[in-house]
């Protein structure tokens, strides 16, 4: 067996694992990131039933999750993106 310079990307014989796709796909819940559409729907749902505004608890449901998805299209991981954005200081603010 002839040794393999690191970093030249061929491969070693017995050192391989096939990686199922799942493993670097975010989790999605409804085309929305997991967290947010629980918490959306918790939300909606302490709205709609415990304050008995079930339309207004709909309406907050369907907006909350549009926005969701819609941001998740764009980039699945914008929740901890903007989590770390909005601890950042605004050294350079006018």
């Amino acid at each position: 067996m002839t040794p393999v310079p690191l970093g030249t990307g061929q491969h070693l014989e017995g050192f391989e694992a096939p990686i199922h796709g799942s493993l670097g796909s975010p989790i999605l819940l409804g085309g929305a990131p997991r967290g947010i559409a629980i918490v959306n729907g918790t939300i909606a749902a302490a709205v709609g039933l415990g304050l008995q505004q079930w339309l207004a608890g709909l309406v907050l449901w369907a907006a909350g999750h549009s926005i969701a998805v819609f941001a998740a299209r764009r980039d699945p991981d914008f929740v901890p993106v903007l989590i770390r954005h909005l601890r950042q200081k605004g050294y350079l603010a006018c």
